[in-house]
């Protein structure tokens, strides 16, 4: 991972002082749609410096660079025309973190990598007939929960409403009030969820 870390700045570098980035301004800026003026604006470089860079006759330094790269809300690297690696991780079936409760059989099956501070989860849970996943307690304002039927009929239990949920139905709410889910249909139910605390306060 250093070692790509190492390769991109190198093309950063490489770019800045190859002349090739004011290029790479032009080619961006036209694309966002934005003046020359604008992006000043928005960098805290001036226009008369970001029109030598797009015109090759002056090289920026790196903090100028990153300032047009926050400018254009792209990356430093991306600024450079270097190439990001994008992170990938595999969750294999077998290394899920799985919950389960002994008492209901109500089973909770992380599908996300567990980083922290990513603020978004990905869970598959499994209700079995008759069963309940108990009442959950409310979240921190900004909490949002995605969730969508798998399998089975699901009665969503959301402060003092209740909704009741078929095969493929999806639902979304605020969660930052009590919350239960119960299983109303004959057999296992499963529903998928995603909980995005990222804008939580």
């Amino acid at each position: 991972m250093a070692e790509n870390s190492a390769t991109a700045a190198l093309g950063v570098v490489e770019a800045v002082s190859s002349g090739r980035l004011g290029g790479r301004v032009k080619e961006l800026r036209r694309g966002r749609g934005l003046t020359l003026e604008e992006l000043a604006e928005r960098s805290g470089v001036s226009r008369a410096m970001i029109s030598k860079l797009e015109r090759g006759e002056k090289n920026p330094t790196l903090v100028v660079a990153a300032r047009l790269a926050e400018g254009l809300g792209v990356t430093l690297s991306r600024l450079a025309g270097a190439e990001e690696r994008r992170e990938v991780v595999v969750v294999p079936r077998e290394r899920r973190m799985v919950m389960r409760d002994p008492e209901t059989g109500f089973e909770r099956q992380l599908l996300s990598p567990t980083f922290s501070g990513r603020g978004v989860e990905f869970v598959r849970n499994v209700v079995p007939e008759d069963g309940t996943s108990g009442e959950f307690p409310p979240h921190r304002r900004g909490v949002q929960e995605h969730l969508v039927v798998e399998k089975g009929e699901l009665r969503a239990r959301l402060g003092g409403e209740e909704y009741r949920l078929r095969e493929g139905d999806a639902l979304y709410f605020e969660a930052d009030v009590p919350h239960r889910f119960d299983n109303v249909g004959a057999g296992e139910c499963s529903y998928y969820l995603v909980i995005n605390s990222a804008g939580a306060v």
